[in-house]
């Protein structure tokens, strides 16, 4: 099974899971309830449930997420649901984390990404600071599973204007490699300087 195919299944599972929780916490705050009662004020009446606000139903709606929350959302959703272009889907990064590839990599991501993005990929750039929604916390989005090489190089490449976001399109501007580059120094975890292997 190819690498793709079990990242789907796995964030499958994991919506699945979400999902299910979801629907059981909705199916115990609504049991004998009417629409619009508050739900929160009673929880004698529910018994033992474990029914945290955040686990109501109603604060998950696709309405009520925060725009920076739904508009990420949505990018996840694109790319495991409704796929991405060919030339994206099974690109894979030819550069090893070599010395040589991080510290390309560093100097292409502090041109081109660092502004918006933090020195370390902590969305504390200071470009950033008056987008929103905010730039993308790289530094925890490269360790996800889901941010395969395919889902990065469409990201950089397409930028979100699908999504509403202000992250530019880089396909222009940069050539593929260089796109790749930057993909290895920020899965070498952002260091400030490269050594040499």
């Amino acid at each position: 099974m190819k690498h793709g195919r079990v990242v789907k299944r796995l964030f499958g599972a994991l919506v699945c899971l979400f999902a299910t929780g979801l629907a059981a916490a909705s199916l115990a705050q609504g049991a004998g309830a009417k629409p619009g009662q508050d739900q929160g004020a009673r929880p004698a009446e529910r018994g033992d449930m474990w029914d945290p606000h955040w686990m109501q139903r109603q604060i998950w709606g696709p309405r009520e997420l925060e725009p920076g929350v739904q508009q990420r959302m949505e990018r996840h959703w694109t790319f495991m649901h409704q796929g991405i272009p060919e030339e994206y889907l099974r690109a894979s990064n030819p550069f090893r984390p070599t010395g040589e590839n991080i510290a390309a990599g560093r100097a292409l991501y502090d041109a081109k990404c660092m502004s918006c993005h933090g020195e370390t990929g902590n969305g504390d750039g200071s470009a950033g600071r008056s987008l929103s929604p905010s730039p993308a916390l790289l530094a925890y989005l490269i360790q996800m599973p889901a941010t395969v090489d395919s889902y990065l190089l469409w990201s950089i490449s397409e930028g979100g204007v699908a999504f509403k976001t202000g992250m530019p399109s880089f396909k222009a501007e940069l050539a593929r490699d260089d796109i790749w580059r930057i993909v290895t120094f920020m899965r070498a975890g952002f260091p400030k300087a490269a050594r040499a292997r």
